[in-house]
């Protein structure tokens, strides 16, 4: 008889408290999405035409970056190297609690990233969560990309390459707004 009171009680505690326990979970993700909007608004900011350095198979030069809002501004294209045959496309885009990426990349490949939350508002960090056209184990993709809104005007985004499963060399572009 103790057995089937305490089990009652068990029961009864796990149907009252579970309400709150979801409720706890609903709150976390719909501030994970507000905090993911948030960021993303700082990347919608950033449509326009973008100069500075970058790096090239020859060193650095001079090179142009253009973002643009699309799909109802719920994407936001990137167009780096364009009219050359290093031209590449980043697709960014909210994923309910997140912002992802998919890169077009030269390589022929398109690796996939997620950001990844961080305290530091001027920073997003995104970590590859897959692809198509490569197996990460083996092939040469990019695998993390970093942005730095350093003002409205700055920013730098370093792109981190991996070979055969390890990181290979990370590249880093300088741009300023062109007004």
């Amino acid at each position: 008889m103790n057995r089937l009171i305490t089990l009652s009680c068990c029961l009864t505690a796990a149907v009252l408290l579970s309400p709150v326990a979801t409720g706890a979970d609903d709150n976390d993700k719909q501030a994970a999405a507000k905090l993911a909007q948030a960021r993303f608004d700082q990347l919608k900011r950033l449509a326009g035409q973008w100069t500075g350095k970058a790096p090239h198979d020859t060193g650095q030069h001079e090179g142009t970056t253009t973002y643009k809002l699309t799909s109802g501004a719920s994407t936001v294209m990137e167009t780096a190297f364009a009219g050359t045959d290093h031209e590449m496309i980043t697709m960014y885009h909210l994923d309910g609690d997140a912002i992802v990426l998919t890169h077009y990349c030269v390589l022929g490949n398109q690796p996939r990233m997620k950001c990844i939350p961080t305290a530091d508002t001027k920073k997003l960090d995104f970590k590859f969560s897959g692809g198509t056209n490569l197996d990460p184990a083996k092939d040469m993709h990019m695998h993390d990309a970093t942005f730095e809104l350093l003002s409205d005007d700055h920013i730098r985004t370093t792109w981190t390459m991996y070979t055969a499963g390890k990181p290979d060399h990370s590249s880093t572009f300088d741009l300023q707004r062109k007004k």
